[in-house]
């Protein structure tokens, strides 16, 4: 059960910080569930099996978390006791704003055009806003402990992780027709 108190960095021995080794990640993801999977207390008793059980989805939310770099900025502004407020808190920079509004527009004229191309420049756009994004974060949280403005810049990811699933959904039906 102690394994239920640490942070997910420590259950997996990783240092603490929004730039993860991957590999490292997968290694000890795989070290530790292969420790606490039920399975290996298959002939235990009924305590030894429901501990076992809260120990594997608790190594699975763990490793998801940190897997995922919104849910593992989350994560480390929750530590550092900044609350995301992705329902309450919907402020965001003018210029974001701007460009919400600029790629909407966008998708709603590849809507009507079927292009192919400006879809793909939509994404391109997209995808360099969102590495953008995910090295600010990176800068608060790993250089400068400003979990505020991370938060901040995760709310900013979020839409656009939403927007390019709209985006995906509008290539889905471009591609099917």
């Amino acid at each position: 059960m102690n394994a239920l108190k640490k942070t997910h960095f420590e259950l997996f021995g990783l240092p603490e910080g929004f730039s993860v080794d991957v590999t490292a990640l997968d290694g000890a993801y795989r070290r530790v569930q292969g420790a606490v999977h039920p399975d290996r207390f298959g002939a235990g008793s009924a305590t030894d099996r429901r501990i076992a059980m809260q120990l594997a989805t608790h190594t699975n939310e763990a490793y998801r978390a940190l897997r995922d770099p919104v849910q593992r900025a989350a994560y480390l502004c929750g530590l550092h006791g900044v609350d995301l407020q992705v329902h309450s808190n919907t402020a965001m920079p003018a210029t974001f704003l701007g460009q919400q509004m600029e790629w909407r527009e966008r998708l709603d004229e590849v809507r009507e055009s079927r292009s192919a191309p400006a879809l793909q420049s939509l994404r391109d756009e997209l995808s360099a806003s969102r590495r953008e994004l995910l090295q600010g974060i990176e800068q608060a949280i790993d250089v400068r402990a400003d979990y505020g403005n991370a938060a901040a810049l995760v709310r900013q990811l979020m839409f656009v992780e939403r927007f390019e699933s709209d985006v995906d959904v509008l290539d889905e039906l471009l591609t099917e027709h």
